[in-house]
């Protein structure tokens, strides 16, 4: 006891006994941070490589899983396993895993972060690269196993694409267009065919006709959108047109004389004329990088005056105006395009626009010439009544790529013309416009047939005619065609007839006597080969007219014309 109290008292070398007691401690705490540290910074440096190969991912999409090896393989990964979604690989010592997930990404802040990113949604814009690999232990490592780093990252890019549906003016009729757009617009419409011209060859840049129509309503610090969103007339929409720098002198004029003759005072939101996307959210008078919104001026301003045609349904009479008709009166009914898509849109894989549903009824007479078709019997006149339909045409933009760079960009557009039908026959009128309900036809009166003076027969008949069988077909569109505003049609392949000839000699005719009792049987082979070469004389001219009216309104009959004017890949960037 008194040796144990003796010891406990010397105070003579306790640092060294501490120093003994303490220095296993220390050199294992001083492993752990070492091991820690290590581990830190591995961990970094392999969120930096993933970041840079999701980025990389997202630039390429298509091609993603692909851009992600070589990404980490330039940058020392070297040896990588990849799991296929639904599967588990661990990561040895030697070899890493990552796992590339393509899908799409919402960046609404109303959505939770962790539920913006979904995988596997088409269309992509995103990538999700997810990387597991062993860490490296310098001290522990004889004592456990070394520990699974992983990171993970989401970046995405947003590819953008200008495009617009619709079809050219075949040929010019400037006296229907005059009677046309005077119409929808409200006035007396008096342009030559010239003024025309130059309206069909210009092009309006859609982001400064947007800051004009600003300027005009008097708005200030808004977006693109809200400029959009605000209401204005047909004259505000021409006027602000004429006011878009570049445009030649005989197209300024041009519009500015439909701003003044313009009397509708419908007003409608831009939004439902087009649609700018994400563009939307610029600033007045900023300009997205590498993306040119243009539109044909006369397209543009023809489906702005059907807008706001607030009746829906427009008459004309031509008169003897059209050569080989001795009368023609012309009703359209235009309907609001599907799902109130625009006709010109900036957008993403999916966008999709759409020209408007149209109906045109036209009644066409000629005279006959009086020729005798025995007996006395003359053919004085024939009549065509033409009921024409063309459900909307459709746009989608399915892809844009880079494959190597802005210059290579492809933009892949599927394009579906409308289905065409077309009656011979009386159609309803107080049906015409109602375009929630199909139109009924009836039997017309197509032929005036006399003895001496006196009426002697009734001719009826109808005939009825469609295009169908149109799937969408693929058009893609290069740089260089993007560059040159290349405009590419897609048609049916089964519309190979004049739609009038196709009409005159499906026709099913009924000769009924005045009370005359003449033995019809006999008659109708007669009359019926000389109502059908009268009519097939006009067919020319009455598909021109058709053709004509559809042209100006932006649709044709089973054709579709496709316009890309801008597009970019965009920038890649981490979003998660």
């Amino acid at each position: 006891m008194a040796a144990t109290r003796r010891l406990l008292a010397d105070r003579s070398a306790n640092f060294a006994i501490m120093t003994a007691l303490c220095t296993p401690v220390a050199l294992a705490l001083t492993a752990f941070a070492i091991d820690e540290g290590s581990l830190y910074n591995e961990r970094r440096a392999a969120q930096s490589i993933v970041d840079l190969a999701a980025i990389t991912a997202a630039s390429n999409i298509t091609n993603a899983q692909q851009a992600v090896l070589t990404t980490l393989g330039d940058n020392g990964t070297t040896s990588v396993a990849v799991q296929q979604q639904g599967t588990t690989v661990a990561p040895t010592a030697t070899k890493a895993v990552v796992q590339v997930v393509p899908g799409r990404y919402t960046g609404v802040s109303s959505i939770a972060a962790g539920s913006r990113f979904e995988a596997g949604k088409l269309p992509y814009n995103a990538v999700q690269v997810s990387l597991k690999k062993q860490g490296t232990l310098y001290f522990a490592g004889s004592i456990m196993s070394p520990p699974t780093i992983g990171t993970t990252a989401i970046a995405g890019a947003q590819p953008q694409a200008a495009f617009s549906v619709g079809s050219r003016l075949a040929s010019l009729n400037g006296g229907l267009l005059n009677a046309l757009l005077g119409g929808l617009l409200g006035g007396n419409i008096s342009l030559s065919v010239m003024d025309y011209n130059s309206l069909i060859s210009a092009d309006v840049d859609v982001l400064s006709f947007t800051d004009a129509l600003a300027t005009q309503l008097h708005l200030t610090g808004v977006s693109y959108s809200d400029v959009l969103a605000s209401k204005a007339t047909v004259g505000q929409i021409a006027t602000a047109m004429a006011n878009v720098p570049g445009l030649d002198r005989t197209a300024k004029i041009a519009l500015q004389t439909m701003a003044s003759s313009a009397t509708s005072t419908v007003k409608f939101p831009l939004s439902s004329l087009v649609d700018l996307g994400s563009v939307g959210s610029l600033g007045f008078g900023q300009q997205p990088a590498g993306l040119s919104v243009d539109a044909s001026a006369l397209s543009m301003l023809t489906a702005a005056a059907a807008l706001a045609n607030g009746t829906n349904q427009v008459a004309v009479n031509l008169g003897a105006t059209v050569p080989g008709l001795t009368l023609t009166t012309l009703a359209i009914a235009i309907g609001e395009p599907m799902q109130n898509s625009p006709w010109l849109a900036v957008g993403e894989a999916g966008t999709v626009v759409r020209t408007a549903q149209t109906r045109i009824k036209l009644n066409a007479s000629v005279t006959a010439g009086t020729p005798n078709l025995g007996g006395g019997i003359k053919l004085l006149a024939v009549n065509l009544p033409l009921n024409v339909e063309v459900a909307y045409a459709e746009a989608k933009l399915t892809d844009i790529s880079c494959p190597t760079g802005a210059a290579s960009i492809k933009v892949s557009i599927a394009a579906q013309p409308g289905v065409v039908e077309a009656h011979l026959a009386n159609s309803n009128a107080s049906g015409f416009a109602d375009f929630t309900q199909p139109q009924s036809f009836s039997n017309a009166d197509i032929a005036d047939l006399r003895l001496a003076l006196i009426p002697l027969l009734q001719v009826t008949g109808s005939s009825a005619f469609s295009v169908t069988n149109m799937a969408p077909t693929n058009l893609t569109f290069s740089a260089t065609d993007i560059t040159n505003k290349t405009i590419k049609t897609v048609s049916t392949k089964n519309l190979t007839q004049s739609l009038t000839t196709s009409l005159v000699n499906n026709l099913s005719l009924t000769v009924n006597a005045l009370g005359l009792g003449i033995d019809l049987t006999a008659l109708l082979g007669t009359v019926k080969p000389a109502v059908t070469t009268l009519l097939n004389s006009v067919t020319a001219p009455v598909d021109d007219l058709v053709y004509d009216v559809l042209g100006a309104l932006g649709v044709h009959v089973g054709e579709a014309d496709v316009r890309v004017t801008g597009a970019t890949c965009g920038r890649s960037v981490l979003v998660q």
